[in-house]
């Protein structure tokens, strides 16, 4: 039964839309978003940092302006339902939770404002005119954290996955924009929020034309995606196509060269950031070497603002506060690891058995054979083992750990697995390979495939590291003094600007590959596989045919035996379909066919008997 304030709600919101010469159809519909419940306990793993560096580490800002709009409007929004009287603000953790954003802690000195776990406010300059701008972003932290909900207790993680759905949020956003624009006393109540209640009539009519501008821009863009609708792969709670998403801000959206946008085709799962600062190449398909590139580039691609142009500033001025992205490199790190025998900075987060149900040792030292045996080839011994650290007393280092670079540093080698080999998803590895961007001679890039006029053609990854470069070497020259190539080589990890589309093959040319890293935390990062279309550590070692075609994220109580997420249909939840490319679940299978020719691609070994994946399973809890 409707209650009486429901129903007065209704017809006076109908009444409204009558009033506007609206129709139902007029108003769009807001996402629709699951309801975990609200924790009765928060319990941070302990991974090596304090309060403090955590706190911090939350809430330092980018310089990025990923929610694209003033900081004092995105507190004054309310939620995107139609409603005569405010149905809550945008800004409400409580309502921000149901996108996957993690409740933060109100501190002075770090989020005054209480703002959730990865997003950071700023006081900037706009890099064009030297504006002065209210950001409000995204830092590292809102895709690397993780919540793991067991029986009413929070497992927070960092470094772990998020489980987020930035394209629900976007969704939200301009719906409450929109509706702020077209409803005279939803704008009122906005009005009053921004500019106080005394406002003039001249600042409310600016207000208005800035909302109208916004709303310009979004339906710009809205055009152009839904030009490449029928090639996009939704990406869901969980998961982003970070390097398609960065290629279209960077190259499309920044440099106003629309024809760069490309279709979002190979969304990936947020991976874990522990130990990689001492990874020789990063990303999912290894194509980054440098951390500096790799930290700047993300902050582009979540919208830190660039200057392209030229003008009242130099070209490739931005908003990055290049200090901070070191600095955040450096607390993930810590100190050299190979003397130690141990990662230290951020390190994997152990189970916690004070939650979680505790590990059965006899059946985890079955599974110990079983991943020497299947597992160790790719993922190394597991990093708690002696012979991870070991040096053979015939070399100066393992064969998975690189010799010391020119500043000493040795880098763990990441295994790159052929495509053709592991027989995963090939979206993100290949998509990147083929894509192409064309931008303004006057960036003074190199390497060109092709020139046409003022403008020249490249290849995606080679000018994404170009570019980044120059945003980064402009930071550098802009400070006071300019800083010495030393400093410059070490805020740069003491590694070159490598930038690949693949590995080595014959006669010079690149295979599309994925890397195959540590297993050390693995419980914490569900879904798993680079595309996260396998849902729980159970179902990546079952046979294909046993694994979930279709499941639904978004729910964030943890499985402890299967080891990831709940999937079973909730409201609000992201249908995961792994029938279309970019989420295919096939590759990485112990399957093993009597036929050669009937094995599945990217079958690694046998079938293993339920017997044998629990074992596995339960190893994996230990590393």
């Amino acid at each position: 039964m409707t209650s009486y304030n429901a129903a007065g709600r209704i017809h006076g919101a109908c009444l409204t839309l009558a009033l506007l010469g609206l129709s139902a159809c007029d108003v769009p519909k807001p996402p629709e978003l699951p309801t975990n419940a609200k924790p009765d306990r928060i319990l941070w793993l302990d991974q090596g940092w304090t309060p403090q560096q955590r706190q911090w580490y939350h809430h330092a800002s980018q310089g990025t302006s990923t929610i694209p709009v003033p900081y004092s409007w995105f507190v004054a929004l309310e939620r995107p339902e139609f409603s005569i009287r405010s149905a809550g603000l945008l800004s409400d953790p409580e309502y921000l939770a149901r996108f996957g954003f993690i409740r933060g802690i109100s501190d002075p000195q770090n989020n005054p404002d209480g703002l959730p776990v990865g997003i950071a406010r700023a006081s900037s300059q706009h890099p064009y005119d030297g504006s002065k701008i209210d950001q409000v972003g995204l830092t590292c932290a809102a895709c690397h954290t993780a919540q793991l909900d067991y029986k009413g207790t929070a497992i927070m993680v960092d470094g772990g996955p998020a489980l987020l759905d930035l394209g629900k949020f976007r969704t939200a956003l301009a719906i409450s924009v929109g509706l702020t624009e077209k409803l005279p006393f939803r704008f009122a109540r906005f009005a009053d929020r921004v500019l106080g209640p005394n406002h003039t009539a001249e600042q409310e009519k600016q207000l208005k034309e800035d909302l109208g501008k916004f709303i310009s821009r979004v339906g710009t863009l809205q055009k152009i995606e839904a030009r490449h609708a029928s090639a996009a792969v939704e990406e869901g709670f969980g998961r982003l196509d970070a390097l398609n998403r960065i290629g279209n801000e960077v190259f499309g959206t920044q440099m106003d060269r629309m024809n760069n946008i490309a279709p979002r085709t190979a969304p990936v799962a947020f991976p874990h950031i522990w130990d990689t600062g001492w990874f020789d190449w990063v990303q999912y398909n290894g194509s980054i070497e440098q951390p500096m590139v790799r930290n700047a580039g993300e902050a582009m691609g979540v919208r830190a603002l660039v200057n392209f142009k030229g003008g009242a500033s130099p070209l490739f001025t931005s908003t990055i506060p290049v200090d901070n992205l070191y600095r955040f490199e450096t607390l993930l790190m810590g100190t050299p690891p190979l003397p130690q025998g141990r990662f230290n900075g951020l390190r994997a987060p152990n189970w916690p058995e004070s939650v979680l149900p505790p590990i059965d040792a006899a059946l985890a030292s079955q599974g110990a054979a079983l991943y020497q045996r299947y597992c160790q080839g790719c993922h190394m011994p597991p990093v708690k083992s002696a012979e991870f650290w070991k040096k053979p007393g015939s070399a100066a280092y393992p064969s998975h750990w690189r010799p010391a670079n020119a500043a000493g540093q040795q880098l763990l080698r990441m295994p790159m697995i052929p495509v053709a080999h592991i027989g995963t998803d090939p979206a993100q590895a290949i998509d990147m390979k083929g894509r192409t961007v064309t931008v303004p001679a006057a960036l003074g890039l190199t390497r060109e495939l092709a020139t046409n006029g003022t403008d020249r053609t490249y290849a995606f990854g080679d000018a994404l590291g170009q570019v980044v470069e120059k945003v980064v070497n402009q930071w550098y020259d802009s400070q006071t003094p300019p800083m010495m190539l030393a400093d410059r080589d070490r805020m740069n990890g003491h590694r070159p600007n490598g930038i690949r589309d693949g590995i080595k093959g014959p006669n010079g040319t690149t295979i599309p590959a994925y890397k195959a890293r540590p297993l050390d935390g693995i419980w914490a990062t569900a879904p798993y596989l680079h595309n996260g279309s396998v849902p729980t550590l159970y179902d990546l070692l079952s046979p294909l045919n046993e694994r979930p075609t279709v499941f639904y994220l978004g729910n964030r109580e943890f499985d402890p035996v299967k080891v990831g997420y709940r999937t079973h249909k909730i409201d609000g939840a992201f249908e995961f379909n792994t029938d279309r490319r970019g989420n295919w679940n096939r590759g990485h299978v112990f399957d093993t066919s009597p036929n050669p020719n009937r094995r599945p691609p990217g079958t690694l070994g046998p079938r293993l008997s339920p017997q044998e994946r629990a074992a596995l399973v339960e190893y994996l809890k230990t590393l």
